[in-house]
């Protein structure tokens, strides 16, 4: 069974940085494209980000949050982060962390249907 795991959230100040760690056991998880999304009680599940498989360079940061989240992997320990910067309280989510089927984002890398494991997602609570 495939393990998607979240960790790094937390309460911080309005303007404070968090770095969210994703870690998962896929075999192949150097050829997936790797997502973020984060998802408020009564609302959808949103894309915040994706990481295509390294050397494909084809990233995606939701529009409304690029200069302050960027997303990077490191192959050889599985992991995928998110660089949380200049945070605001309308970033307070439960954040999860998702692998696609596919080793390149796609154009629809924001919608949840694309993604084939999850984790179980970290709450990040910004204070103003």
């Amino acid at each position: 069974q495939v393990q998607v795991e979240e960790s790094g959230g937390g309460l911080v100040q309005a303007g404070g940085s968090l770095r969210l760690s994703c870690t998962s056991s896929l075999s192949n998880f150097y050829a997936r494209s790797m997502g973020w999304f984060r998802q408020v009680p009564g609302k959808e599940r949103e894309g915040v980000s994706c990481i295509s498989r390294t050397g494909d360079g084809k990233v995606y940061i939701k529009d409304s949050l690029k200069g302050r989240f960027t997303t990077s992997r490191d192959d050889a320990k599985k992991m995928v982060y998110l660089q949380m910067d200049n945070l605001k309280p309308d970033d307070t989510a439960m954040y999860y962390c998702a692998s696609d089927i596919w080793p390149r984002c796609t154009d629809h890398w924001d919608e949840p249907s694309t993604y084939q494991h999850w984790g179980q997602g970290t709450q990040v609570t910004v204070s103003s």
